[in-house]
């Protein structure tokens, strides 16, 4: 099967869905399909071989100068070229191209409007580029912030469009009015463009038909995957402190504050000894502030030696920050529909406590490697790890569930094969 994978550039960061799409990919060119994965806006980056291609489609730096200077939405594509290459992308992206949705409504809602927005001749380019290869058989766009590519690309090559549904709602519920609201309109009008949408959990697929209006019956569960060779059984290590991690983006969303809170709490009570909170993950500068706030709050509490952030880690260095833990817990403070990192945690045999909402909910349920708790609440965060803390056949249970319950359910291979169900679905093949 020849398919069309679009997927989306987050620049310099390690983003979820550009780890799960890149296993995908990897997974389904395994197989012997012939996948095109097409980075948009910026070069995709990954802990693993990335089989991305080189082409960027919809160059963030083109998209940028079409929104906002006339001259640049006609200039020819052989200037076009200069900018929209990996390199100079790649370098402007260590500059930190903001992802910020505050300041990005009116490029969203242009790129929304398809051929009547300022990026009409990204879509015009893409199309050009593709049409030098052999057709595809299928098309998967990567969320529904690029719907609009839905119904050009259809008709330019005859074929079904896919979208897969993986966390936009953040991003979207982010943006300022007006853009929000017309956001949300364009998206809902253009459902009919797409065949099938693809949700990375049941969670979602429940929460978009009202929060999108995409009817029940068109969306289709392909669960995350990760690759888990590399993920070793963590090992018992004696006389180590008992280490609580965090791995995800240093952001207010991702709950690191309701983390260090409920540490606080533990060690404060006596319940805990000295112990150990590692963090790790992307942080934007802008999120500096923040993690200061953190660490101020942890000081104050004359638990700041207890504390490291160790900034993005690759996949080496990530799988020994995994192996080190006892206990992890990414307390976001919204309806999070993935989990990339919990997963590799669970891989090496780590316990979650996790909130019980979202698609945590779902993960810890399938795998039954972690413990559900109240969102946005530190005592009932802080009562659960203690509870691994204190009952070491709880924790050994917890951890050989996890270990056992990824490998089950959780692969880039259970991933395949239901992506595969639902493009033969639509290509009739």
């Amino acid at each position: 099967m020849r398919i069309l994978y679009l997927t989306g550039g987050a620049g310099r960061m390690y983003c979820g869905s550009c780890l799960r799409d890149n296993a995908m990919a990897t997974e389904l060119i395994a197989r012997g399909h012939d996948v095109l994965l097409l980075p948009v806006y910026t070069p995709t980056f990954t802990d693993e071989p990335n089989v991305s291609q080189d082409h960027v489609v919809l160059g963030g730096i083109s998209a940028y100068l079409e929104q906002y200077v006339p001259f640049f939405r006609k200039t020819p594509a052989w200037l076009d070229r200069l900018w929209d290459s990996k390199t100079v992308l790649s370098l402007a992206s260590r500059k930190s191209i903001s992802t910020n949705p505050k300041m990005l409504g009116e490029m969203t809602v242009s790129v929304l409007k398809g051929d009547e927005g300022f990026q009409r001749k990204e879509i015009q380019k893409l199309i050009e580029w593709v049409k030098q290869l052999p057709p595809p058989d299928v098309i998967n766009l990567p969320y529904t912030l690029l719907i609009a590519l839905a119904r050009p690309l259809k008709e330019a090559f005859n074929c079904p469009v896919v979208c897969t549904l993986q966390g936009e709602d953040l991003f979207l519920d982010g943006l300022q009015e007006p853009y929000r609201r017309q956001s949300l309109d364009l998206i809902s009008r253009q459902v009919n463009n797409v065949d099938l949408f693809l949700s990375v959990s049941e969670y979602y697929a429940d929460f978009m038909p009202g929060y999108l209006g995409i009817p029940a019956e068109k969306i289709r569960v392909v669960p995350l995957g990760i690759n888990p060779k590399g993920f070793e059984l963590r090992e018992q290590e004696n006389g180590r402190p008992f280490t609580v991690g965090f791995l995800a983006r240093v952001a207010p969303e991702k709950g690191l504050h309701v983390l260090a809170e409920a540490y606080r709490i533990l060690r404060q009570s006596g319940d805990l000894p000295p112990a150990r909170l590692e963090v790790a993950g992307y942080m934007a500068d802008d999120c500096k502030p923040y993690l200061a706030a953190i660490e101020t709050n942890l000081r104050k509490a004359n638990l700041e030696s207890e504390f490291r952030y160790h900034g993005v880690l690759d996949r080496a260095e990530k799988i020994a920050f995994l192996r080190r833990l006892d206990v992890m817990s990414i307390p976001a403070t919204y309806d999070e529909p993935k989990g990339v990192s919990l997963l590799e945690a669970m891989a090496c045999g780590v316990p979650l406590v996790q909130p019980r909402r979202g698609g945590f909910t779902e993960i810890v349920g399938k795998t039954g490697g972690g413990l559900l708790v109240k969102p946005d609440d530190p005592e009932s965060l802080a009562d659960g790890i203690r509870e691994v803390f204190q009952d070491k056949e709880l924790a050994a249970q917890l951890s050989s569930s996890g270990f056992r319950g990824v490998r089950e359910h959780y692969t880039a291979a259970h991933m395949a094969d239901r992506l595969l169900d639902v493009y033969k679905s639509v290509t009739g093949a």
